[in-house]
């Protein structure tokens, strides 16, 4: 994911070749369950919890890798939006959890690197689930490259009074 440019210039129509990787990843562990459950059965809830508990790991993630992102074009939101939708829908063919765990958590994130500056504070205050690294990002890689110096120090300073608050 850290390998992706994601500063280009024109909409991909192909999603990132990580999305595969972290499938294929999937894909082995689907085997494997089936493997070991040929060896000792384990009950539907045991099985559930196991895959509820990877397809959070793998989505939390995204919004860490996306976090990481230094510059981001709005053309880079857009495949940021079509690498989740991908590995979604071919995740949802591997699996029957429904609904995908933490999928909201993932969309809500892409979809505030799109927020004007004034939803954008609004959001910051509201969306206490995402860590403090990952709101800065949006500030700096997201809407950074759109705000004066000011309003982005003002956005920061927020973060920094969000997070002395958790504390």
């Amino acid at each position: 994911m850290h390998q992706v440019k994601w500063d280009i210039k024109e909409i991909m129509s192909q999603h990132s070749p990580y999305v595969d990787i972290l499938l294929e990843v999937f894909v082995s562990f689907k085997e494997r369950l089936r493997m070991a459950e040929q060896r000792l059965p384990l009950p539907r809830e045991g099985r559930e919890m196991m895959w509820t508990h990877c397809i959070r790991l793998a989505n939390r993630t995204f919004v860490e890798g996306f976090a990481g992102v230094k510059k981001c074009s709005n053309e880079g939101r857009a495949l940021m939006q079509l690498d989740f939708q991908q590995f979604i829908v071919k995740l949802e063919q591997l699996t029957d959890i429904r609904p995908i765990p933490d999928k909201p958590y993932v969309e809500t994130y892409i979809k505030a690197y799109y927020l004007a500056e004034a939803d954008l504070e609004q959001w910051l205050r509201t969306h206490k689930e995402y860590s403090t690294k990952h709101l800065t990002s949006l500030v700096n890689s997201g809407m950074g490259g759109h705000l004066n110096r000011k309003s982005k120090q003002r956005l920061l300073n927020l973060i920094e009074e969000i997070d002395k608050s958790r504390r």
